[in-house]
């Protein structure tokens, strides 16, 4: 039972699930917020040592989530969106606020929009694995179209 109360802890980020509106934009924000501070200045393997903790701890948090809520992908479960938001940043050292603002707009499109294959993955898995897949996913086009932007500018 307290494993349970903190893997929901974890998948909502706490109180940050449970603001409106949309709580998925909280937890990107949340991830822009925090990224030049605990994320950004790490080494590469450090961001992605990260992440490869993270996803996991995601999967099992969110699967724990959807029971407690007794829903798939319950609307307070951000820790995908969290995860995601992050993958954006990874090959930046220093963002500044508008880096940090376009990357945060780039994957709220795409996990607005779910082209092939974000939303098409939803469906691929259940459970943890589907909730957190697509916004991996939406934060790996991001990632790809933040950089297109910065060689074009």
């Amino acid at each position: 039972m307290r494993m349970d109360k903190a893997a929901v802890h974890l998948a909502t980020l706490g109180p940050i699930g449970y603001l409106h509106p949309a709580p998925g934009t909280w937890g990107s924000v949340a991830a822009a917020l925090l990224a030049p501070f605990l994320y950004t200045p790490l080494p590469l393997w450090g961001k992605i040592l990260l992440l490869i903790c993270l996803v996991p701890a995601g999967i099992y948090a969110s699967n724990r989530a959807e029971a407690f809520f007794r829903r798939k992908d319950p609307q307070p479960v951000i820790i995908d969106e969290f995860a995601g938001q992050l993958l954006v940043f990874l090959l930046v050292q220093a963002p500044g606020p508008l880096l940090l603002a376009t990357g945060l707009g780039l994957f709220r499109l795409f996990d607005i929009l779910k082209p092939w294959p974000v939303g098409a993955s939803e469906a691929w898995f259940s459970g943890g694995t589907g909730v957190m897949l697509d916004d991996i996913l939406a934060g790996a086009y991001a990632l790809l179209a933040l950089h297109i932007l910065l060689i074009l500018l």
